[in-house]
């Protein structure tokens, strides 16, 4: 018998075959390069959120060697964007992606989207949420162009590789929509049980704990404002 995750991995392939899944999001276990999910050799896009010291004893204890794990994930003319990183961590990202022949992206902030609708809204509370939400959008519109609409693609061969030039594309309606509507129970959330209002988050690394409590500063702040 192979280990938990790996067996979890396989078992989660067959289910997904065995019941026509039409689309995957992928996520490594930890790090990238070396990791079990990591045997899909032509997904249709890749991305990497924000990089943090995490998994020490086997990924390493800088961000640049971390880097170098998630980078592995890269695949030869397979799209792929990250959020804006530590300049050691994105500079490994894109030698990574030059040696893979991976076309690389940094999504834009979230602010930086032109919607007719005006300024995009997001669901979900705290600064950090909107580096996800950026790296979302991109992925999304590319999996939408390159599973959908085929004729409307620009060539993505080995050809245009490394750190690339990131075209802006205007957010449909459905993805102003869904971006508002995101909700995501146990994340930045509020509840209200009789007389006790609890703030509800999650973090396990030092800039998601940093995020964590920026958040809890400044919500609590306004509650008790709002209450007074």
């Amino acid at each position: 018998m192979p280990l938990c995750f790996p067996f979890l991995t396989v078992l989660a392939f067959h289910v997904f075959i065995q019941e026509k899944v039409g689309v995957v999001i992928l996520e490594v276990g930890i790090g990238g390069a070396y990791d079990c999910t990591n045997i899909i050799k032509r997904p249709w896009v890749c991305g990497i959120a924000s990089l943090d010291i995490d998994h020490t004893e086997i990924l390493g204890d800088t961000i640049a060697k971390i880097a170098w794990h998630k980078g592995g994930i890269f695949k030869p003319g397979v799209p792929a964007f990250t959020v804006q990183q530590p300049e050691d961590g994105l500079a490994v990202l894109r030698d990574r992606a030059e040696l893979i022949r991976c076309p690389l992206r940094v999504c834009p902030e979230l602010e930086d989207y032109q919607a007719d609708c005006g300024p995009l809204h997001l669901g979900l509370a705290g600064k950090h949420q909107h580096f996800n939400a950026s790296l979302a959008l991109q992925l999304s519109h590319t999996w939408l162009q390159r599973r959908c609409l085929p004729e409307s693609l620009t060539s993505t061969s080995v050809e245009n590789a490394g750190l690339l030039q990131l075209t802006f594309f205007k957010p449909s309606p459905i993805m102003v929509k869904g971006l508002a509507d995101t909700q995501w129970p146990g994340r930045t959330q509020i509840l209200k049980h009789g007389a006790v209002t609890f703030f509800l988050d999650g973090a396990h690394t030092m800039r998601s704990i940093q995020a964590c409590a920026a958040w809890f500063r400044e919500t609590s702040a306004q509650h008790q404002k709002n209450a007074r």
